[in-house]
């Protein structure tokens, strides 16, 4: 600290008595200090943005769930189990882009609904930021849907999980990967996987690792008997995430979600 506190003194007046000049000299190198610490941000570096592409999309029901992209009323033979990536670029060519088009960078949110960049400005989705799509979750009768690890039945493996085939430093693309719903009734959800250091202002939950247990966390919306809800998906990748820098540029990321329906008391329905 010897050279730094030399360079210190020559800014601090030679009219400011010694022993407070000493003072100061601490004060002004412990607040360098803390700046040099704090001002640590992740992102990709700016104008070399190639974000995250060959996104990869798997969604499916456990046995008292339909899904569809369109509102079919109470018609549940129109209805599915699963939302594949052709249904969800069938939705996508409605707006002029397609899933393999879709290219994830670095945004961030507080709300999980409105997004903007690294220099704060706002993000309009699938437009070379995030993913967003509109689907509808129907059900036999009333339930809380919860996402889930668990298969929807045995020897399937459609649970959530977030994965890559990219290798190296590019694999942390799993770790600053964001999942939220949202509906009219019961607000947003955050699903962030491998959840780590939190990112400011923003509310997220994980799942277990281990045997799925299912809780108020967990829950997403709630369905009303054989009323069709509307859900909004959106899928990015947070600059704000430690994670989120230039190594993880131009990697693959698998996003699969399975949801299951719960009653008041976090028990599933068979």
């Amino acid at each position: 600290m010897g050279f730094f506190n030399k360079i210190v003194d020559n800014m601090v007046s030679e009219k400011v008595p010694r022993k407070r000049r000493k003072r100061l000299i601490v004060f002004i190198a412990l607040i360098t200090l803390l700046s040099m610490t704090t001002a640590t941000v992740a992102w990709f570096t700016v104008n070399t943005f190639a974000g995250v592409d060959n996104l990869d999309i798997k969604i499916s029901m456990s046995a008292q769930l339909k899904v569809g992209m369109e509102n079919y009323g109470t018609d549940l033979a129109k209805y599915t189990k699963v939302i594949t990536n052709e249904m969800v670029d069938s939705y996508l060519q409605k707006h002029n882009t397609s899933l393999k088009d879709t290219v994830l960078d670095p945004v961030t949110t507080s709300d999980g609904v409105k997004f903007t960049n690294q220099r704060g400005t706002v993000r309009e989705a699938n437009k070379r930021s995030y993913l967003e799509f509109e689907c509808y979750f129907i059900a036999t009768e009333d339930m809380w849907v919860h996402l889930t690890t668990e298969s929807s039945k045995q020897g399937e493996d459609d649970g959530t999980k977030v994965t890559t085939t990219s290798t190296g430093a590019k694999a942390d693309v799993v770790n600053c990967a964001r999942v939220d719903f949202s509906t009219d009734k019961n607000g947003t959800a955050i699903y962030e996987p491998n959840r780590g250091t939190p990112v400011s202002g923003q509310t997220t939950f994980d799942l277990p690792s281990g045997t799925m247990q299912y809780s108020n966390s967990t829950r997403l919306f709630h369905l009303d008997q054989l009323t069709p809800t509307k859900a909004t998906i959106r899928i990015w990748i947070d600059g704000e995430d430690p994670q989120c820098d230039d190594d993880v540029q131009e990697a693959q990321l698998g996003v699969q979600l399975g949801f299951v329906g719960c009653d008041e008391n976090n028990v599933p329905i068979s």
